[in-house]
């Protein structure tokens, strides 16, 4: 019997998976997860701040700090959540436990809050183990704008 031509036929399926575009395709997952995550901030709060003669600059990284704000009513937020201030240390004690007490408690308080709840306040703090704590004042925010 005579050969009809040099070619044979190829029909088998390729049983491995390319691999050569994975280094692309997790480049370009990458990407799209840091260009469509939305990072949380602060919400505003209307307060009247504290002015201070002189400030220092905090020079933690900003998740090394954790932003406790105090109304004039004494309402409590903290991570932009009201919380009874009677829970405070509850809530603050296993965050600053997580950070092997590196986490600064800054407070931010309106000008006119009462005393009683500051020091309610700074009660519940010790009780839930802190010892790095700074307050905000209207300079330190000035000089928060001048560095952006």
């Amino acid at each position: 019997m005579a050969k009809r031509g040099g070619f044979q036929k190829r029909s088998k399926a390729s049983e491995e998976i390319p691999s050569s575009s994975l280094a692309d395709i997790a480049f370009l997952l990458l990407i799209f997860f840091m260009v469509t995550t939305v990072f949380p901030n602060d919400k505003p709060r209307q307060i009247n701040w504290v002015r201070a003669q002189a400030a220092e600059k905090i020079s933690e990284k900003q998740k090394d700090i954790l932003n406790i704000w105090m109304e004039k009513d004494g309402t409590v937020y903290i991570n932009d959540q009201e919380w009874p201030m009677d829970e405070v240390h509850q809530v603050v004690a296993p965050l600053y436990a997580s950070t092997n007490r590196a986490l600064v408690i800054s407070i931010r308080g309106d000008r006119d809050v009462p005393y009683h709840y500051m020091d309610a306040l700074q009660k519940q703090l010790v009780a839930a183990g802190v010892v790095r704590v700074v307050f905000a004042a209207q300079l330190e925010r000035q000089m928060q704008r001048e560095r952006r």
